[in-house]
């Protein structure tokens, strides 16, 4: 029996905008992934630490948004895992509690560019398989890449987490950056006024 071909797509998702949406459907429907599975990440041992409210509103977001595509499907993982949160321990894990799955890793480009800094960078690429989107200004040359790694042609957007929360903060309407499910829960919960 093959194995179920997941795409593993991790972040801070904060919030989820539709750029997230078009690379996870795009992995499934042109990548060959069975299952694009996306997880939050608590904690980002190159970024600023986020409040556990934070790290709840952010599930429930990307549950809201992904409702209806079985394909997509939301795990709070992370959460369960020893801080800080790595990938290759995440990975680990995920190949020894489901081992009918075979899990890629998707990352944009600009990480793969400062993916030698990431802790354990080669065990990851010698034992899982990599894939990386496109983010503009990062040139990836495929020659170069390990047999592990592979480049998928995802269409460009350029829309960006920051982007949502500066333009909400100014008063701008969202309503489109986001599915309207994410945007209606900003707006009720009152997230991102003070672009936090």
């Amino acid at each position: 029996m093959q194995p179920i071909q997941t795409a593993f797509f991790s972040g801070t998702f904060n919030p989820v905008h539709t750029g997230h949406l078009i690379l996870a459907s795009y992995l499934c429907e042109y990548e060959g992934f069975d299952e694009v599975w996306i997880s939050v990440t608590p904690q980002n041992p190159l970024r600023e630490k986020l409040s556990p409210e934070a790290d709840r509103q952010r599930i429930e977001m990307l549950r809201l948004a992904v409702t209806g595509n079985p394909k997509i499907v939301v795990t709070d993982v992370e959460f369960s895992l020893p801080l800080p949160s790595y990938t290759i321990r995440t990975l680990d894990h995920l190949r020894s509690r489901y081992p009918d799955r075979e899990f890629t890793l998707v990352i944009g480009a600009d990480n793969w560019l400062l993916f030698d800094r990431w802790y354990e960078s080669r065990r990851i690429v010698d034992e899982y398989h990599v894939c990386i989107y496109p983010r503009r200004g990062y040139e990836i040359d495929e020659t170069k890449l390990p047999p592990t790694v592979r480049y998928c042609r995802a269409p460009l957007i350029e829309i960006s987490s920051t982007q949502v929360r500066a333009g909400i903060a100014a008063g701008k309407n969202m309503n489109y950056f986001v599915p309207q499910s994410v945007y209606n829960y900003i707006i009720k919960h009152g997230l991102y006024k003070n672009n936090e």
